[in-house]
């Protein structure tokens, strides 16, 4: 019955960036537009504005053993608010009580509205949870349920690149040696280095490797980046870890006997990656990024290191003093 009466429903935001993202104390501004096909009467044209978290996971029960094995199973769960709040668009008269009476065609509505300043986290989807910020419009009739239309935010955060931990550059080294029975290999070493802790989705991370390979085996440089999902329950009794491999890249083999062997590794973050989340008491999102050594049959020699997505591109140049 609404899809008769109600055509061509849209939600139009003027956008402020290209990414058509918003963030904290940002001013939204945009119009909705819907066709008519015949006199409607109108109780309220609403505009809600909400910020939330939500997380579930289960652990338990697993394998056979039908009902009774499924009551075995916990479920965890928390859910947050940020904010709240709803905006009047339209609404029939006050006084008298009736409704707004509109007429067949095109109607357009603008309308605007704020986020609240603070401290919110950005957008994620993840596997056991989301955070997300969503306008919905609620049309309201009378002797009608009230038709909701949701449209979601791209909500960044706004991370403070300018801590000077940020463009830092970060290095680390790592060795082992190789045992076959009762004698030992000579030493393989690692040092590695990436330019700062900081990047965006998008960007390619720099890995400046130097190896020097002692042993008689052949070892296979390797760089990935893991994101770590973390969500918690709100008195954090409670947390479930995801670790996700996100992309990786293998390099030149590095032969036996060998020293001094320089390599860079150029690792492309995916675009569409989230950034960091460290703001919200339910969900944690971190990124680490792995460079290895493979030797068949041993354990990887690694070298970790965390690193932090944000939007805002962090410049590693010293800053100019006049």
């Amino acid at each position: 019955m609404f899809q008769q009466t109600f055509k061509n429903f849209n939600i139009n935001f003027d956008a402020s960036n290209v990414r058509r993202s918003v963030s904290s104390g940002d001013l939204i501004t945009g119009q909705i537009s819907f066709d008519l096909t015949k006199q409607t009467k109108i109780t309220s044209i609403t505009l809600a504005l909400r910020g939330r978290a939500s997380v579930h996971w289960s652990k338990g029960g697993g394998g056979g053993g039908g009902g009774r094995r499924r009551r075995r199973r916990k479920h965890f769960s928390a859910e947050l608010d940020f904010f709240n709040f709803k905006n009047v668009i339209l609404q029939e008269n006050r006084i008298t009580g009736a409704a707004v009476r509109l007429s067949p065609g095109t109607h357009v509505y603008p309308f605007t509205c704020q986020l609240p300043q603070g401290d919110f986290p950005s957008t994620f989807r993840g596997v056991y949870g989301h955070i997300t910020y969503t306008l919905t419009v609620g049309m309201d009739r009378p002797w009608h349920l009230t038709k909701d239309f949701v449209t979601e935010l791209n909500f960044v955060n706004h991370i403070d690149t300018s801590q000077p931990e940020m463009r830092a550059p970060m290095s680390g080294s790592n060795y082992m040696t190789l045992c076959c029975l009762w004698c030992n290999s000579g030493p393989i070493t690692m040092t590695t280095s990436i330019e700062k802790k900081a990047f965006v989705p998008g960007e390619t991370v720099k890995v400046t490797c130097k190896f020097s390979n002692a042993s008689s085996s052949t070892a296979t440089p390797k760089v990935k980046l893991q994101q770590k999902q973390a969500y918690y329950t709100l008195n954090k009794v409670h947390k479930c870890i995801v670790s996700k491999s996100l992309v990786s890249l293998t390099g030149q083999p590095i032969s036996g006997n060998t020293s001094g062997v320089s390599r860079e590794i150029e690792l492309v973050i995916p675009p569409s990656v989230s950034c960091t989340i460290s703001n919200c008491s339910i969900l944690d999102i971190d990124y680490l990024l792995e460079v290895s050594l493979s030797v068949t049959a041993s354990p990887d020699l690694t070298v970790l290191f965390p690193i932090i997505l944000c939007d805002t591109p962090v410049n590693t140049d010293p800053p100019l003093y006049l």
